[in-house]
C-alpha cells in the first residue's frame, strides 16, 4: 500500500487542454472517487496515473517514488477496466494468474494467490470456466481478482460497474466497498455516477472541464457544495435553483416573504441564486410556506417527486446557470416527499422548508456565498 501525490498534472491534445493543473494528495489506504460528466478529464487522469498516457507536465509520486516517467508495469499498481479485458480462451484461474505468470512468478505461488483471491471474491467454483460462461457480475469479480493477486500498492478502477444492470450495480458497489475495507489498498475509482461516488468514497474529487471543482467527503460535498455546478451535480433529483433578491442585511425576498439568512456574504449586486434540495421540501410544514399546484407527480413507491411551477420572478436567468451546466433553469421546482399520501396533478397543496436548508450562490461566478 502507498500514498499517492499528484502535482499540477496537465494534459493537452494539440490546442485542446484536457487537464488544467490537477493536484491531489491521496492517503495510504484511502478510497478516492473521481466523478464528473463525460469529457471532464477523469479517465484521462486515471490513464496518466497508470502510465497509459504521458502527462504534458506535472509529476506523480506513488509512495516515495517519482513514477512520472516510469513504465506502467513498473509502477506496482493494478487497473480494473470498464470492459473487464478478460482473455476469452483462458479459464478464470488462468485469467487471474496471467499477469503473475508473465512476471515469472513460480506456479505454486500463482496458484496460492489465485485461490486466496477466488475465496475472497466467492468465485472458487468458477475457476475452470471461461469468460463466455460467466454473468456480468461474475466477470467483474474475475477482473477484480486479477488485480488482487498482484498485491499492488494501489488499485485504479475505470467505471468498472457501468456495463452492469442497475440492480447488480448496487450489489457490486457494496462488494467493492467491503473488499476495500478488508484489503485496505489505496484505491482511485472513476465514475460518472454520483450515487456510486457518494456511497463508496472516503473523499470525492468532482471535476468539470479538466478542473477540480471540489474535494471533500460525501457528507460535506452534499451539505456544503462549493458552487452551483457541484450543487446541481450531487443529489437525485438535482438541487432546485431560484432567483431571489436581497431584502436588507442577511435577508432575502422569496415567495412574497422576507427570509433571514444569517452569515450571507456580500456580493456586487442584489441578485442571488438560492438552492433548495428536493428532499428539504415538506408537505404542509416548514417555517417558510407557499401554495402550489403540482404539474407532474412521479411515484417511486415510498417517495413521490412533486413538480410545481415557479413564478416568473424566481426563475433563474439562463445566463446565471448556463456556464455551470445546469439542466433545469428554474421553470419547475421538484419536491421529494416520503410517503406523502395521495397527491394529484392540479390539486392545491402547501409546501414548506426551513431557511437553514437554503444554499446561496453568486449568479455571476456560481460560487457559494453561505
Amino acid at each position: 500500500m502507498a500514498s499517492i501525490r499528484i502535482e499540477d498534472v496537465r494534459k493537452s491534445y494539440g490546442p485542446v487542454e484536457v487537464l488544467k493543473g490537477f493536484s491531489l494528495d491521496i492517503r495510504d489506504g484511502e478510497f478516492v472517487v473521481l466523478v464528473g460528466p463525460s469529457g471532464c478529464g477523469k479517465s484521462t487522469m486515471l490513464k496518466i496515473l497508470a502510465g497509459l498516457e504521458p502527462a504534458s507536465s506535472g509529476s506523480i509520486h506513488i509512495g516515495a517514488r517519482d513514477v512520472t516517467d516510469v513504465a506502467p508495469g513498473a509502477r506496482d499498481i493494478a487497473m480494473v477496466f470498464q470492459n473487464y479485458a478478460l482473455y476469452p480462451h483462458l479459464t478464470v484461474a488462468k485469467n487471474m494468474g496471467f499477469g503473475l505468470k508473465m512476471r515469472g512468478m513460480p506456479k505454486p505461488e500463482i496458484d496460492r494467490r489465485v485461490r486466496d483471491a477466488a475465496r475472497i471474491l466467492d468465485v472458487e467454483h468458477l475457476l475452470d470456466r471461461r469468460p463466455r460462461q460467466l454473468s456480468g457480475g461474475q466477470r467483474q469479480r474475475v477482473a477484480l481478482g486479477r488485480a488482487i493477486v498482484r498485491e499492488p500498492q494501489a488499485f485504479l478502477m475505470d467505471e468498472p460497474l457501468s456495463n452492469l444492470d442497475a440492480k447488480l450495480r448496487v450489489h457490486m458497489r457494496a462488494e467493492i466497498s467491503a473488499l476495500h475495507r478488508r484489503l485496505g489498498v489505496t484505491t482511485i475509482y472513476v465514475t460518472h455516477d454520483q450515487v456510486e461516488a457518494m456511497t463508496m468514497a472516503d473523499r470525492i474529487v468532482l471535476m468539470r472541464d479538466g478542473e477540480i471543482q471540489q474535494i471533500a467527503d460525501p457528507d460535506t460535498i452534499y451539505a456544503r457544495p462549493a458552487n452551483i455546478f457541484v450543487a446541481g451535480f450531487i443529489g437525485a433529483p438535482g438541487m432546485n435553483f431560484l432567483a431571489a433578491r436581497r431584502a436588507g442585511a442577511d435577508r432575502v425576498a422569496l415567495f412574497g416573504q422576507e427570509i433571514a439568512l444569517p452569515g450571507l456574504q456580500a456580493t456586487a449586486g442584489d441578485s442571488l441564486v438560492l438552492g433548495l434540495r428536493p428532499e428539504s421540501i415538506c408537505l404542509g410544514a416548514g417555517s417558510v410556506r407557499f401554495a402550489a399546484r403540482p404539474t407532474l407527480v412521479e411515484s417511486l413507491g415510498s417517495d413521490k417527486y412533486i413538480h410545481v411551477g415557479v413564478p416568473e420572478a424566481h426563475r433563474v436567468p439562463l445566463a446565471a446557470t448556463a456556464a455551470h451546466d445546469q439542466a433545469r433553469r428554474g421553470e419547475a421546482l421538484i419536491a421529494r416527499l416520503i410517503n406523502p399520501g395521495p397527491v394529484a396533478e392540479g390539486d392545491p397543496i402547501q409546501l414548506g422548508f426551513e431557511p437553514a436548508d437554503l444554499h446561496v450562490f453568486d449568479p455571476a461566478t456560481g460560487a457559494a456565498l453561505r
